[in-house]
């Protein structure tokens, strides 16, 4: 590529110099006009402007109506266009971004987490393909990291790709899926293979951290590959110095063959202590820990490990009062001394009444 064509693709002044992301540096005017086609299209970086809320939801800026979606600026022709003409365009975006630490004024995280379609989860209590329209799981997204409670972002590396466009990871933290194999309801789920970041993916584009899913089942022959391939990527993040979340569940299959995730004290307390032991250290690895099915006993469940730990949400459930329910026992838990934080994806990015900011900050008021 040439000299010029890169200045044609180089961000504006302005875009390079904006504040910190809310969600996203100012996108080009959104007057209807349309970039030039060929290899000199004239589009900066950043496509998406300030969360905008869907012409039928005019009254709210936070609300989203689950059936129309959330209109926030994301004009997927010009981010299918930097993909098409400008595929470097990732590269420099990652390497333009504002990072930040792991903590800054508070000992605890809040991440949400966004890497269900890469594994066909798409589905979000009664609506079984909620999350497959992209243009609105990003708004959803940029809305999300908006919200001044939150750190970053857990996703495969489409949708990293696409916040990076979208100029909203700045000073947020981004986390990579590594293993996203396992597709859900095949009869090869539980062989969870690594088909998503590798660790020098992560240190090549200044990410923040990983995270893998760990699934046993001691009647699945595949489970063994699995706890294998997870202790190397221990190693491998661990020789990188980057944190990864392990995010261990014991499942079974039930009579007709689906996978069910076993929430008992005893499950998870054995899946913490086969995940805590992965690799030659321990000194970079976090747990991604499911709240029980009693509640209760997750004071006896933390004291399995002493690694920092985060609670992971789940789908939140199509009940009245399911929202209400998740932020009960995550308050419970984030008491425990070894739990540092949230990575919740589906109950914030879809709650019950379309309200994200507000699901997202009352996640953040129980920090």
């Amino acid at each position: 590529m040439t000299d010029d064509v890169t200045d044609d693709f180089a961000p504006d002044e302005d875009l390079a110099d904006a504040g910190p992301a809310t969600p996203g540096p100012p996108s080009a005017p959104d007057d209807g006009t349309v970039p030039p086609e060929g290899p000199h299209v004239e589009v900066p970086y950043a496509v998406a402007a300030a969360p905008r809320p869907h012409p039928a939801r005019r009254t709210s800026s936070t609300h989203i109506d689950a059936d129309v979606g959330i209109d926030v600026g994301v004009d997927v022709d010009r981010l299918v266009r930097i993909r098409a003409h400008h595929p470097e365009a990732v590269a420099e975006a990652a390497a333009r971004r504002r990072t930040r630490p792991l903590f800054r004024e508070r000992d605890r995280l809040l991440i949400v987490a966004a890497d269900h379609p890469a594994r066909g989860a798409l589905s979000v209590g009664d609506r079984p393909y909620a999350m497959a329209n992209r243009a609105d799981l990003l708004g959803r997204l940029c809305l999300a990291l908006s919200r001044p409670g939150v750190d970053g972002v857990l996703a495969s590396a489409d949708i990293l790709d696409d916040l990076l466009l979208l100029g909203a990871l700045d000073d947020r933290l981004a986390v990579g899926s590594l293993n996203r194999g396992g597709l859900a309801g095949a009869a090869f789920e539980l062989d969870d293979r690594f088909t998503g970041h590798r660790p020098q993916d992560l240190a090549r584009l200044g990410f923040d951290a990983g995270k893998l899913l760990l699934r046993i089942d001691p009647e699945d022959p595949g489970s063994l590959a699995t706890l294998h391939s997870a202790a190397r990527a221990v190693d491998e993040m661990a020789g990188l110095r980057l944190p990864l979340f392990v995010e261990p569940f014991h499942c079974r299959r039930d009579a007709a063959g689906r996978l069910h995730n076993d929430l008992s004290a005893e499950a998870v307390i054995t899946s913490l202590a086969v995940a805590s032991g992965l690799g030659g250290t321990s000194a970079y690895t976090w747990l991604k820990v499911p709240v029980t099915e009693h509640p209760d006993d997750m004071a006896r469940v933390m004291e399995t490990t002493t690694l920092p730990a985060v609670l992971l949400g789940g789908d939140p459930g199509a009940g009245p009062d399911a929202q209400d329910l998740a932020y009960e026992k995550w308050r419970g838990a984030l008491r425990l001394p070894t739990v540092r934080g949230l990575v919740v994806g589906r109950s914030l990015l879809y709650p019950p009444d379309g309200d994200v900011a507000g699901a997202v900050d009352t996640a953040a008021g129980l920090l």
